[in-house]
């Protein structure tokens, strides 16, 4: 089986730095970026925050600080492969359009379909009010279009099991020749953590395309992970996705759960694929 190519999801979008393990400096991003690396991540994928005090739990979409923080990682981490994050609601997107244009990174995420993101507490209230998690078609061309000219392949976000199958007609239709697929698991109102259904997703995937699984939670998500690693995907965790190694205790870092990734890989009989031998894998052109 091939090597496994493993991504570090750096940070996330709100997690308080205050509270978690968060980096959100480009000196902590590009830190925690090497650990993840000397652990056996080949990409990095980053969410950018505010840098002002107090600021660092919120997203940052000014191309200056994006590039400090994607210059601090490749200055620590050389030939490491970049994912830059695109995630946005509403109607105002040019932030992260602006950011793929200047960064030009390998990759960049690109949100594959719309979802009603939900979560409900125990005693039946909404934990945040009810909002449309907007990707229309009209929306994801223009990603992929930025994406086109600045040589960035788009990874597929899917969030639902209707937006793994619109991939396959994103290509058809020639908004895109290329599917790369991210099959995100354990948001509330979405595709829920499970080794049985990310073997069932197999059969929605185009022939020959790469995938990952990104998988939110906590104990539960490291059958899945062995799944993934079992299935020939690529594997992806980080404290974007969660706090929790396999025995239940809290993660001190991203290094951490790379190694504990790198394991399931390992206990599937793949070995790890280092940052150039990925770009080979990908199709990547180096940076």
């Amino acid at each position: 089986m091939q090597k496994a190519i493993l991504t570090c999801a750096l940070n996330g979008v709100l997690t308080d730095p205050a509270q978690h393990p968060v980096p959100v400096t480009p000196e902590q991003c590009a830190a925690s970026a090497r650990e993840a690396m000397d652990a056996g991540a080949s990409i990095i994928h980053i969410h950018y925050r505010r840098q002002e005090p107090g600021k660092g739990h919120l997203p940052s979409w000014d191309p200056n600080v994006a590039r400090q923080i994607v210059d601090a990682i490749r200055s620590a981490c050389p030939g490491i492969i970049i994912n830059s994050t695109t995630g946005t609601v509403g109607p105002d997107y040019k932030g992260a359009l602006d950011v793929v244009a200047a960064l030009k990174p390998e990759f960049a995420a690109c949100n594959a379909g719309s979802l009603n993101y939900l979560k409900i507490r125990a005693n039946g209230e909404w934990a945040w009010p009810p909002m449309l998690f907007d990707n229309t078609p009209a929306k994801i061309q223009d990603f992929i279009e930025v994406m086109r000219k600045a040589g960035t392949l788009p990874e597929f976000e899917c969030f639902d099991t209707g937006i793994v199958r619109s991939v396959a007609m994103y290509v058809q239709n020639g908004m895109t020749e290329k599917a790369q697929y991210n099959l995100v698991m354990g948001v509330a109102s979405g595709m829920p953590v499970s080794p049985v259904l990310l073997e069932l997703l197999q059969d929605y995937i185009l022939p020959g395309s790469f995938w990952q699984s990104t998988l939110i939670g906590r104990e539960e998500i490291w059958p899945t992970h062995h799944k993934a690693a079992e299935l020939g995907g690529m594997l992806r965790t980080g404290v974007e996705d969660t706090f929790y190694l396999p025995d239940g205790t809290k993660t001190r870092s991203n290094g951490q759960l790379i190694e504990a990734l790198a394991y399931c890989a390992r206990a599937a009989g793949r070995e790890i694929a280092g940052p150039a031998e990925a770009r080979q894998m990908l199709g990547l052109r180096a940076r």
